[in-house]
Protein backbone atom coordinates (compact mmCIF):
# COMPACT_ATOMS: atom_id res chain seq x y z
CA UNK A 1 0.00 0.00 0.00
CA UNK A 2 1.51 3.71 -1.02
CA UNK A 3 0.99 5.99 1.40
CA UNK A 4 1.60 9.86 1.06
CA UNK A 5 5.08 11.19 2.06
CA UNK A 6 4.86 12.75 5.62
CA UNK A 7 6.78 15.48 6.98
CA UNK A 8 9.88 14.62 9.01
CA UNK A 9 9.51 13.71 12.50
CA UNK A 10 11.78 16.72 13.82
CA UNK A 11 9.03 19.62 11.63
CA UNK A 12 5.97 17.89 14.33
CA UNK A 13 8.42 18.99 17.14
CA UNK A 14 7.67 22.72 16.94
CA UNK A 15 3.92 21.85 16.87
CA UNK A 16 4.27 19.49 19.81
CA UNK A 17 6.46 22.01 22.01
CA UNK A 18 3.47 24.93 21.23
CA UNK A 19 0.38 22.62 22.00
CA UNK A 20 2.13 21.98 25.42
CA UNK A 21 2.91 25.52 26.19
CA UNK A 22 -0.62 26.42 25.15
CA UNK A 23 -1.96 24.19 27.38
CA UNK A 24 0.17 25.15 30.37
CA UNK A 25 -1.05 28.31 29.63
CA UNK A 26 -4.05 27.08 29.43
CA UNK A 27 -4.68 25.26 33.11
CA UNK A 28 -3.13 28.30 35.21
CA UNK A 29 -5.86 30.12 36.39
CA UNK A 30 -4.91 33.81 37.13
CA UNK A 31 -4.78 35.27 40.22
CA UNK A 32 -8.25 37.49 41.53
CA UNK A 33 -7.06 41.03 40.98
CA UNK A 34 -8.23 41.98 44.41
CA UNK A 35 -7.75 39.08 45.99
CA UNK A 36 -3.69 39.79 45.33
CA UNK A 37 -4.14 43.48 45.84
CA UNK A 38 -5.86 42.77 49.34
CA UNK A 39 -2.57 40.61 50.23
CA UNK A 40 -0.07 42.56 48.75
CA UNK A 41 -1.66 45.31 51.31
CA UNK A 42 -1.08 43.24 54.42
CA UNK A 43 1.83 41.05 53.35
CA UNK A 44 5.29 41.68 55.66
CA UNK A 45 8.53 39.57 55.68
CA UNK A 46 8.29 37.67 59.31
CA UNK A 47 12.25 38.91 59.54
CA UNK A 48 11.95 41.93 61.20
CA UNK A 49 14.90 44.20 59.76
CA UNK A 50 13.88 42.98 56.43
CA UNK A 51 10.04 43.46 56.77
CA UNK A 52 11.64 47.09 58.32
CA UNK A 53 13.18 47.48 55.09
CA UNK A 54 10.73 46.36 52.39
CA UNK A 55 8.14 48.83 54.39
CA UNK A 56 10.54 51.69 54.16
CA UNK A 57 12.03 51.25 50.79
CA UNK A 58 9.32 48.46 48.47
CA UNK A 59 6.35 48.36 50.20
CA UNK A 60 4.69 51.98 48.55
CA UNK A 61 4.61 50.40 45.21
CA UNK A 62 4.70 47.01 45.25
CA UNK A 63 1.94 47.14 47.49
CA UNK A 64 -0.53 49.33 46.22
CA UNK A 65 -1.44 48.44 42.56
CA UNK A 66 -0.41 52.14 41.46
CA UNK A 67 2.33 52.10 40.07
CA UNK A 68 3.41 49.34 37.06
CA UNK A 69 5.66 47.98 39.74
CA UNK A 70 4.64 44.39 40.13
CA UNK A 71 2.61 43.45 43.45
CA UNK A 72 3.79 41.29 46.43
CA UNK A 73 2.88 37.83 46.04
CA UNK A 74 2.12 38.30 42.04
CA UNK A 75 4.10 35.00 41.01
CA UNK A 76 2.59 35.50 37.48
CA UNK A 77 4.27 38.79 37.06
CA UNK A 78 7.57 38.22 39.49
CA UNK A 79 8.13 34.73 37.41
CA UNK A 80 8.14 36.45 34.33
CA UNK A 81 11.04 38.93 35.93
CA UNK A 82 12.82 35.61 37.94
CA UNK A 83 13.31 34.36 34.41
CA UNK A 84 15.95 36.88 33.19
CA UNK A 85 17.85 36.16 36.45
CA UNK A 86 18.04 37.07 40.61
CA UNK A 87 21.36 38.81 39.35
CA UNK A 88 19.53 40.71 36.36
CA UNK A 89 17.28 41.42 39.21
CA UNK A 90 19.60 42.85 41.58
CA UNK A 91 21.44 44.69 38.87
CA UNK A 92 18.11 46.67 38.05
CA UNK A 93 17.20 47.71 41.91
CA UNK A 94 20.80 48.98 42.19
CA UNK A 95 20.83 50.81 38.90
CA UNK A 96 17.35 51.83 39.02
CA UNK A 97 14.91 50.56 36.07
CA UNK A 98 11.84 51.43 34.33
CA UNK A 99 9.78 53.51 37.32
CA UNK A 100 12.23 52.46 40.26
CA UNK A 101 14.97 54.69 40.93
CA UNK A 102 18.54 53.44 41.88
CA UNK A 103 18.68 51.61 45.25
CA UNK A 104 14.89 51.31 44.77
CA UNK A 105 14.95 53.65 47.84
CA UNK A 106 16.98 51.53 49.97
CA UNK A 107 20.49 53.43 49.92
CA UNK A 108 21.63 51.09 53.10
CA UNK A 109 21.23 47.69 51.21
CA UNK A 110 23.62 45.52 49.63
CA UNK A 111 22.71 42.58 47.13
CA UNK A 112 22.00 40.02 49.52
CA UNK A 113 19.03 42.48 51.14
CA UNK A 114 18.02 43.15 47.39
CA UNK A 115 18.33 39.22 46.83
CA UNK A 116 16.05 38.93 49.87
CA UNK A 117 13.36 41.09 49.59
CA UNK A 118 12.36 40.63 45.31
CA UNK A 119 12.66 36.54 47.45
CA UNK A 120 9.96 37.54 49.86
CA UNK A 121 7.94 39.60 47.30
CA UNK A 122 7.67 36.79 44.58
CA UNK A 123 6.73 34.31 47.19
CA UNK A 124 3.41 32.74 46.56
CA UNK A 125 0.82 34.44 48.73
CA UNK A 126 0.37 32.90 52.51
CA UNK A 127 -2.85 31.77 53.01
CA UNK A 128 -3.89 32.98 57.27
CA UNK A 129 -2.22 30.75 59.38
CA UNK A 130 0.96 30.73 57.74
CA UNK A 131 0.51 28.27 54.90
CA UNK A 132 0.99 29.01 51.52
Amino acid sequence: MNRPPSAPRHLHLPAVIGLVALLTACSDTPPDPASLQAYARQAMPEEAALAATYTRSCQACHATGTSRAPLTGDTQAWGRLLNKGMDTLVNNTIQGFGGMPPMGLCMDCDREDFAALIRFMASEPKQPGGSS
